[in-house]
């Protein structure tokens, strides 16, 4: 089987494309911002409102319109997506069936097992005022004993709704802010998911869904993100199975990228993708609502997926580290730095922070990459665009861009902020 060859130019702008970031906004109001979730596969949330939520960062990337009230009407008005999971990502509703599996299988989990096994009163005690008083939160629940060194919660009735949750028993119904509120799964999901797949038919989903999601993916790496799926560990050997039978079913192609020695696989129904790409042109479902991102520039979300957790480097030689939660003699950079998307390459970085009492949108620090385009008068006007979409998305009155050097690229950007 011959490896589909491609440049790395492609192989990044078929990752950003997949994932609906690139060539520009495609997608636009409430409709929009469905289909830009159902495109996505996901999105990974975040409580941290510095100066807006990652998750809406990730949506103004790819939604013309965009507001926050956008994703909640969709999720928790429509009932079209549901947030679950250690790590939180907001999924599709009608992916349900398939999580059931998932969730089963946490059933597992030690710490959570441990935490049922020693109160089993509160777990019947949160499960019946659910039931009896509907959606309720945590803060509804006065709890029976404080407890030290958990992480899902500082009350038994905490880590009970946490473990209700993660297990399935109950979905949370809407968000107060970012708190959640929890109910009945039967009371929250749509009456024609409320089912559980079977266990083949979830594993063969999640074979799949671990290259969509990346889109493309090192064929070594697939077992790992699998297993993290499906809850349950794969040796070498069943791995290998699966993969060959993948290829042998035609639901995988296998890719060479420029400059990288490893395998890569990719979902067979996209090679056309890559192929239009691989050939300088853009698909014909990616067409643009607005301007590309080589006319206005893109602030990159910090928990998105095409650059969070070493991502960056590996697709666009960007070095990029989270660093809010490291302390501050140890940050580089700041402490919530977005990337900035300039065409199909990451160009520059800033670290913005949004002034709610005086609605002044303060840029603390940017920084220029060595290849950046800095003289170029069209990477300029695209900067000031974005820079001024941004701040007109956090409502922001003034823009403070006193950090931003050189000289004459900040004085260049005043045109496009001094009057919002």
């Amino acid at each position: 089987m011959n490896d589909f060859p491609i440049s790395k130019i492609t192989a990044r702008r078929f990752i950003m494309g997949k994932q609906g970031l690139w060539p520009g906004r495609r997608f636009s109001g409430v409709e929009g911002t469905a289909a830009a979730l159902h495109q996505m596969d996901a999105v990974q949330l975040d409580p941290l409102n510095v100066i807006a939520r990652s998750q809406d960062i990730a949506m103004l990337g790819r939604v013309l319109d965009y507001r926050p009230e956008h994703l909640y009407q969709v999720a928790y008005e429509e009932r079209g997506f549901f947030d679950y999971g250690g790590v939180l990502f907001l999924y599709p509703m009608s992916e349900l069936p398939y999580w059931r599996l998932h969730m089963k299988r946490a059933k597992d989990w030690k710490r959570l097992k441990a935490f049922r096994e020693e109160h089993p009163e509160t777990m019947k005690e949160v499960l019946a005022a659910l039931r009896i008083n509907g959606p309720m939160g945590n803060k509804d629940f006065k709890g029976n004993k404080k407890l030290i060194n958990s992480y899902r919660g500082g009350k038994d009735t905490s880590v009970a709704l946490y473990s209700l949750w993660i297990t399935g028993k109950v979905m949370i119904t809407r968000r107060d802010g970012f708190t959640r509120v929890y109910d009945l799964t039967e009371r929250v999901a749509p009456p024609k998911l409320d089912y559980a797949a079977t266990e083949q038919e979830a594993e063969d989903f999640f074979a799949r869904k671990s290259i969509s999601f990346l889109g493309l993916m090192k064929e070594k790496r697939w077992r790992t993100v699998f297993s993290n799926y499906i809850q349950r560990k794969l040796d070498v050997e069943e791995a290998d199975a699966r993969i060959a039978a993948l290829y042998e079913e035609k639901v995988i192609s296998p890719v060479s990228i420029e400059g990288s020695k490893e395998r890569w696989i990719v979902l067979d129904r996209d090679l056309p993708l890559l192929e239009e790409l691989d050939a300088g042109r853009i698909p014909s479902g990616w067409q643009m609502l607005g301007p590309s991102t080589q006319d206005e520039v893109t602030f990159v979300a910090p928990l998105e997926i095409v650059s969070a957790r070493k991502r960056a480097n590996q697709v666009f030689d960007f070095e990029y580290i989270w660093e809010v939660y490291k302390p501050l003699v140890q940050r580089r950079w700041g402490y919530y730095v977005l990337p900035i998307l300039y065409g199909d390459d990451l160009v520059a970085r800033l670290d913005p922070k949004l002034d709610r009492k005086t609605m002044t949108l303060h840029i603390k620090g940017f920084w220029l990459e060595d290849d950046a385009p800095v003289s170029d008068p069209n990477f300029a006007d695209a900067l000031g665009k974005g820079l001024a979409r941004f701040a007109k998305f956090v409502e922001a009155k003034t823009v403070d861009i006193d950090a931003i050097k050189p000289k004459k690229l900040q004085n260049h950007l005043q045109k496009f902020v001094g009057d919002l």
